[in-house]
């Protein structure tokens, strides 16, 4: 029982009722999270009630509902800058910035050649958003149960690298056949224009193969940037509660917690973009390279030129993470998930090491 508790006890022993007593304790239970001796942030409804219990099969659900929406929308809206950082990586002689790029692009192909390839972006970043965000959500929930609880604290930045690592994984797999039609409509002229002309095009020329021989690349790519934009939003956000923010986020408002889960977000899409840039690169020359392999792309690129598009991507992917957590924390108040504050040392540490001091 803890301090709430016996504060409660104390009040209604002494002022009211067993009955008032009996509602204010029963109300404290539901507020806590299962298995954490922390409460969750407020996004329950008037009543205190959530939508679901937190690690339930309906949270996961919702989770992954929450990342199909905020990476499916963000990935088709950037999908101008998206077109113009491809174009630098294949033919950087030709778009020398992104300022050039956008002109070259209007020129040669209107504004229409600025949302080519939306549609396998819609849909192969709404698939991985799916995995990514309920995976994510299902194995740090797994991995921490594996732990004690001071264990799970000290190694929490390894937590999370783990799970997003684990959740990424299986994530590319879906995404991969639609990066690879992607890349081609973007970067190959006259190659195919939309998703039904290149599916039945790559699947004719490669197989099978045309689709997932990006895998690998992918996931050079795509697991280090998901490990860092979990890893790095979860401890920044830790961090701008603990030094910035000058309240709990118990007792911040709805709109007050989203702009500092926009802030964390925009600051560890800075860090994705830098870890995942030169895998980009290989990927997008990969796709547009027929016949090729990642050992050849990267002979002929050399290290300077995996670096190609950095600029243009850092703002693309600092943007694109900023709103990707901000609509999916914004999803779990619209669904009332319950959504635990940053985690806390626990007692049994705090007095091991005052023991010590």
């Amino acid at each position: 029982m803890d301090g709430r508790k016996y504060h409660s006890l104390y009040k209604y022993g002494f002022e009211g009722s067993f009955t008032s007593m009996y509602n204010e304790y029963n109300h404290l239970n539901q507020v806590l999270i299962p298995g954490r001796r922390i409460a969750a942030a407020a996004t329950a409804d008037k009543s205190g009630n959530y939508s679901c219990e937190f690690g339930s099969a309906k949270y996961y659900v919702y989770c992954a509902l929450g990342g199909t929406l905020a990476c499916g929308s963000t990935h088709t809206l950037v999908v101008p800058l998206d077109i113009v950082k491809c174009r630098i990586q294949v033919d950087p002689a030709k778009y020398k910035s992104l300022v050039t790029g956008l002109k070259i692009t209007l020129a040669e192909d209107g504004v229409k050649g600025l949302i080519k390839g939306w549609a396998p972006t819609f849909y192969g970043y709404s698939i991985q958003g799916m995995f990514k965000f309920g995976f994510y959500e299902v194995f740090k929930i797994t991995y921490k149960n594996m732990l004690s609880e001071e264990k799970a604290y000290l190694w929490r930045t390894g937590l999370y690298l783990a799970a997003s690592a684990s959740a990424e994984f299986f994530a590319d797999v879906g995404l991969c056949p639609f990066e690879a039609m992607k890349v081609r409509i973007q970067t190959q002229p006259g190659f195919a224009g939309t998703l039904r002309e290149a599916f039945p095009k790559i699947y004719g020329e490669e197989g099978v193969y045309g689709f997932y021989k990006g895998l690998v690349p992918l996931w050079l790519r795509q697991i280090p940037y998901t490990m860092m934009k979990f890893a790095c939003f979860e401890r920044t956000l830790e961090a701008l509660y603990k030094y910035v923010v000058p309240k709990p986020p118990s007792e911040c408002s709805k709109p007050e917690q989203l702009v500092v889960t926009f802030t964390a977000g925009y600051i560890a899409g800075i860090f994705c973009a830098l870890v995942s840039h030169p895998a980009d690169t290989v990927v997008s020359k990969l796709n547009q390279m027929s016949g090729s392999s990642a050992a050849e792309v990267f002979r002929n690129l050399g290290f300077m030129g995996m670096w190609k598009g950095l600029g243009t991507r850092i703002i693309m992917v600092g943007t694109l993470t900023a709103c990707q957590w901000l609509i999916y924390d914004g999803i779990k108040v619209m669904l009332r998930l319950p959504r635990p504050p940053p985690p806390e040392m626990p007692e049994s540490l705090k007095m091991k090491l005052a023991s010590k001091t």
